[in-house]
């Protein structure tokens, strides 16, 4: 019995030993793209898996036929890396673009948690930061999340949030079609930056939106999907107050970038939240 203990003992102090070196090695990553951020005209950098490894999210190949097809990461290999490696832990980079006021800190926060906000969301002029760790088929796994706000000077800071994410969000108020409308706009200034990164279109205030009337309601529905198809993007409707689709969001991009299976049904009807792909 004695010895029982002394091995859970041993056990326990071994894993809270190996949270903190996690949590210290977490805040020192956030401090560097702090300094990154900081810095004029030096990019961030992230850690990502080497080229040797795998291909990284946003590679592409070229087809027989020319066409651009996008590689998918293999999970096998994360986690086969992740036992080789020191480090246990793969950072992958997602953007956030949209006009002000729209609801994309609210929508991070409500992914986030609360817990993650507490142990870093980093705000930089311009820029908000943050992350969310979590294990996908016994990889850890931790989306930096890089939103830029939405006035004209944020704007200059595009390029830095861009590149080399593997997924861009471009949201907009789906009370207010102005932000609809200037969706086209933040997508060509990114896919200036990055051409490979996962496009995924989200409409925000949902619980909102179903208060307008129904003709209204269908007239942006289709004006968002309508932009969604030339975007080659994923249509989500979505509400941070009531956590409507936001963490499907985030399982829909885990899906797209493991090759995992997606088993969401696709949802078009006007007056629910829609889902299209």
């Amino acid at each position: 019995m004695t010895q029982f203990c002394r091995k859970s003992f041993q056990s326990n102090l071994r894993r809270r030993m190996q949270r903190h070196v996690s949590m210290l090695r977490r805040c020192i990553l956030r401090l560097l793209d702090r300094f990154l951020v900081c810095s004029l005209g030096k990019p961030a950098r992230y850690r990502m898996l080497p080229h040797s490894t795998l291909s990284p999210p946003s590679s592409v190949s070229v087809g027989p036929g020319g066409e651009r097809r996008r590689r998918s990461i293999s999970l096998e290999h994360v986690i086969r890396h992740n036992h080789d490696s020191e480090s246990d832990l793969v950072a992958l980079k997602i953007s956030l673009l949209g006009d002000c006021q729209i609801g994309k800190t609210s929508f991070l926060e409500k992914y986030v948690g609360d817990d993650e906000q507490e142990q870093g969301g980093i705000q930089s002029k311009g820029l908000n930061l943050m992350d969310k760790t979590l294990v996908v088929g016994g990889a850890r796994i931790s989306y930096c999340m890089w939103e830029v706000e939405g006035d004209k000077k944020s704007k200059g800071n595009i390029p830095l949030a861009c590149k080399n994410s593997v997924a861009i969000l471009f949201m907009f108020d789906l009370t207010s079609r102005c932000t609809l409308n200037s969706v086209m706009k933040w997508y060509q200034q990114a896919r200036k930056w990055n051409q490979t990164a996962i496009p995924i279109l989200i409409g925000t205030k949902f619980d909102d939106f179903i208060q307008l009337p129904i003709d209204l309601q269908w007239t942006i529905a289709s004006q968002a999907r309508a932009y969604a198809k030339a975007f080659n993007a994923t249509l989500f409707f979505s509400s941070a107050t009531y956590n409507i689709n936001v963490n499907k969001i985030f399982k829909f991009i885990t899906a797209k970038l493991f090759d995992l299976p997606w088993t969401v049904e696709r949802n078009v009807t006007v007056g629910e939240p829609i889902i299209d792909f």
